[in-house]
């Protein structure tokens, strides 16, 4: 991959980065080696601020880096400690080099500022426990080590970078910037959506990320979604949804658009928090006066067009609400008032050491990329350990440093990593060997080029790249030790044979320990994301149909047979599907925030999802629109699928013998029991950072598949089974046998899509869909009107989703059949 030039910001940070740890290198190497004159001190004082502050990439504000760099001090001690003693014997040196890599490594479960101190952390355990074995220079060692640390991080303080906006004050704006689209409602969605998008992780500085296991980092980053939800909702309400004669989602509005208000105030501030409950009571009364007007004389029932919108406008309060529950997690630390649904804040009431034990057990399975790098870095670094202890090679350090400087996630990247890095080394090596060969022993010459090349290799090499970096830090090792003891050419001799050993160690690794990186595991935990959540989309239509036995057990029409609109076994045309069964194989049996719920089986078997009841697979969406569907609504106009009165009117809900309508009872609790939907937050979780790890790795053949509506696309349908089973609006009498067909049927076609396209995602090739034209008419009623709009939105997603990732057909080829390859080469 072509080194990417940096802005002139970046430019700024980076020059500024290689002042401080030029400073603080020769402000302790040059005193402790010439003033008084304890060359082990002073080698310590100058690799410590090399370590921790230019090959650790700590993120952050200069106050905040040295934060971070005052905290791992102490460990940096023990691990120097450690390896002083392991290094008495090359085995215990290699079981030692073992477990800390994968330790530290592993340590990025902790979030980004932890992950950015590893590489430092690693190299003062690596100088430590190669030969010589001398505990007796141990006090100097860990001397060395604290004056050099401390002394960067002074430079931190006296030389810092402009801090950059919390994550908190960015949610605080995109809070006010939702209340004014809620008020006004003449925002321009173009703004909402871009104010949305400064709350994306990937756009936030990685030291502003909350990404910790504790339940404020847990609150602001699940209050970072619900809000780019709710601002995306408010968009798509002016885009698709034009305001109309509708007081009650004018009242609602105006309450969401005061609680978003009273809750950037909070977040700010932590003063005056909103009124808990105020939203939910209001969502229930609009509810009310739904069913209501639902339920009422022909002449007062809304218009479909106007269901739609206030289904809309119900749904983005529930964002809102959200927003206003993780607020209080966030702020407090725990809730004020019970949280609800409980389930999707699990974290709330666990304590900080129970939440890091949950994230760690999250992570222990192959299928996290956290454990892949860990592991992949542990077992490269004792290899290389093992080797230059074995060979005996001469500053074997500098085999472990290319080891673990090289690597990279994939072996493509290692292998153009290697290649600039040897070339740079070898250009380094005979200027190095030059300059030895032409200064001879001349300490004094050394001592004078020593800062000035410190400075330029620490500067230019990351603005040139990756050759740059490592023939110029050849020469900053050349002026160095050449001061320490007499050196000759070999010593540069020695660095290219060892950057040499260690960058072929580093690309066998990277050839045998998931060399794809996250390009596979991105598609396989993408794929299981979309299998765990399809199964919610069923269960959830279960809960809106009506009340008990609008699902199963109602009479199939007049003749009252009994029978139910559900299949009721395993094949086709009248078998009933498995419950529910988690990830289809993938998800670990142990799994952060779901230990309440049931794992699926052993061998992760799950039932296929059943076809249309003419057996054909067919779905009941169109093709993906133009440029103007947006797939979170329904357009203007558009129809449902499935049949409906001959005239193509909604049915009026059914009368009682004297004329009068029944009045809407709501549903029991617990006549239908809600989605299970731990496992698949679980599963969002490993396929997050699967995808976050594949956008920092070179680009594939194809680019054109889109994770990122997959992401969305499982949002939707895990935010569904969460809100619509609570606010969701359900038939007063119960669904009649069409109403109920026309769910089983949308569901059914929705979970077989849903595995098609995890079928297109692991390289299997599923049939194709043979897709039908939408007929005119609506559902047939009484149904709910917000599980029709959930479950449309859901069909063109994915329709957009697998559009993504078949390529566009070559007009001078023949059309792909059901046997060729549909997926392009894993990108």
């Amino acid at each position: 991959m072509a080194h990417v030039i940096p802005t002139g910001q970046e430019r700024a940070t980076i020059v500024r980065r290689a002042v401080r740890v030029a400073v603080a290198a020769g402000a302790g190497f040059y005193p402790l080696l010439y003033g008084a004159g304890l060359p082990v001190m002073a080698l310590y004082a100058l690799f410590a601020p090399i370590a921790i502050g230019l090959l650790s990439p700590i993120p952050g504000s200069g106050r905040q880096r040295a934060g971070v760099m005052v905290r791992a001090l102490p460990w940096a001690l023990v691990l120097a400690t450690l390896g002083t003693l392991l290094a008495v014997e090359t085995w215990a040196a290699v079981g030692g080099m073992l477990v800390v890599g994968f330790l530290l490594a592993f340590a990025a479960v902790g979030g980004p500022r932890p992950a950015g101190a590893v590489p430092g952390l690693q190299l003062f355990y690596i100088l430590a426990c190669f030969p010589p074995y001398a505990p007796d220079t141990l006090g100097q060692r860990l001397s060395g080590l604290a004056v050099g640390v401390l002394l960067l991080a002074a430079c931190e303080l006296l030389l810092p970078d402009p801090s950059a906006a919390t994550y908190r004050e960015r949610l605080a704006r995109a809070l006010g910037e939702a209340a004014r689209g809620a008020a006004s409602g003449d925002v321009p969605p173009r703004e909402l959506r871009e104010a949305g998008a400064r709350l994306r992780l990937g756009s936030v500085p990685p030291a502003e990320r909350p990404a910790g296991a504790g339940r404020d980092d847990r609150a602001l980053e699940q209050a970072g979604r619900a809000v780019r939800r709710l601002l995306d909702q408010l968009a798509t309400l002016a885009e698709k949804f034009p305001a109309a004669a509708d007081p009650a989602s004018a009242a609602l509005l105006d309450r969401v658009a005061g609680l978003c208000t009273s809750c950037a105030r909070f977040v700010r501030t932590g003063d005056d928090p909103p009124v808990a409950g105020a939203l939910e009571k209001a969502m229930r009364d609009f509810q009310a006066e739904r069913v209501r007007r639902v339920s009422g004389p022909p002449g007062e029932r809304p218009p479909v067009e106007v269901e739609r919108r206030q289904s809309q406008v119900l749904a983005l309060a529930e964002s809102a609400r959200m927003a206003e529950i993780t607020t209080d997690i966030a702020v407090h630390g725990r809730p004020t008032e019970p949280a609800a649904p409980r389930r999707l804040f699990w974290y709330a009431e666990l304590s900080t050491p129970e939440l890091w034990a949950r994230r760690v057990a999250g992570n222990m399975t192959f299928r996290s990329v956290l454990l892949q790098n860990a592991l992949r870095t542990a077992l490269g670094l004792a290899a290389a350990r093992a080797v230059a202890g074995s060979l005996d090679l001469s500053h074997g350090f500098w085999v472990l440093l290319a080891v673990l400087t090289l690597g990279r996630t994939t072996a493509g990247a290692t292998w153009r990593a290697v290649r600039l890095a040897v070339a740079g080394n070898a250009a380094g090596a005979l200027v190095a060997g030059a300059l030895l060969v032409g200064l001879g022993p001349h300490t004094d010459v050394y001592a004078a080029l020593l800062g000035p090349v410190m400075l330029v290799a620490f500067a230019l090499g990351p603005l040139l790249g990756v050759a740059y970096a490592q023939g110029l830090f050849t020469l900053v090792v050349a002026t160095a030790f050449a001061q320490i003891e007499p050196v000759t050419w070999r010593l540069s001799e020695a660095r290219m044979i060892d950057v040499v050993t260690g960058s072929v160690i580093g690309l066998l690794c990277g050839l045998l320990a998931w060399p794809a990186g996250a390009r596979r595991e991105v598609h396989r935990a993408m794929a299981a994301l979309l299998r765990t959540c399809a199964e919610l989309v069923p269960a959830t239509a279960r809960t809106l149909v009506g009340p008990e036995g609008g699902w199963e057990g109602r009479t199939a029409g007049p003749g009252g047979s009994g029978a139910s609109p559900w299949p009721s076994g395993g094949g086709a045309g009248g078998d009933r599907p498995d419950p529910p069964s988690g990830t289809g194989g993938n998800t670990p049996t142990s799994s952060e925030g779901a230990r309440d719920e049931s794992q699926p089986p052993p061998d992760g078997s799950r039932a296929a999802p059943s076809t249309s009841p003419g057996g054909s697979g067919a779905s009941p969406w169109p093709s993906a629109g133009g440029a103007g569907d947006d797939p979170q609504t329904l357009p203007a106009g558009s129809r449902s699928s499935l049949p409906t009165a001959p005239d193509g009117s909604r049915p009026e809900p059914p009368t009682a013998p004297d004329g009068s309508r029944p009045k809407p009872q709501p549903p029991p609790r617990g006549s239908q029991p809600e989605p299970r939907t731990l496992p698949a937050v679980h599963q969002l979780r490993l396929a997050e950072a699967a995808y976050a790890q594949y956008r920092t790795e070179a680009p594939g053949e194809d680019t054109r598949t889109d994770w990122h509506a997959i992401l969305i696309a499982a949002n939707h349908m895990l935010l569904g089974a969460h809100w619509l089973p609570r606010f969701g609006l359900r038939p007063g009498s119960g669904a009649t046998a069409p109403a109920a067909a026309w769910a089983r049927t949308t569901a059914q076609a929705l979970v077989a899509e849903t595995d098609r396209i995890a079928s297109l995602l692991t390289g299997d090739h599923p049939e194709s869909a043979r897709r039908r034209a939408l007929p005119e008419g609506h559902p047939p009623t009484p149904l709910s009107a917000d599980l029709e709009v959930w479950m449309t939105s859901l069909a063109h997603q994915l329709t957009r989703i697998e559009s993504s990732l078949t390529p566009p057909p070559d007009p001078d080829e023949p059309p792909v059949t059901s046997s060729r390859r549909r997926t392009a080469p894993p990108g």
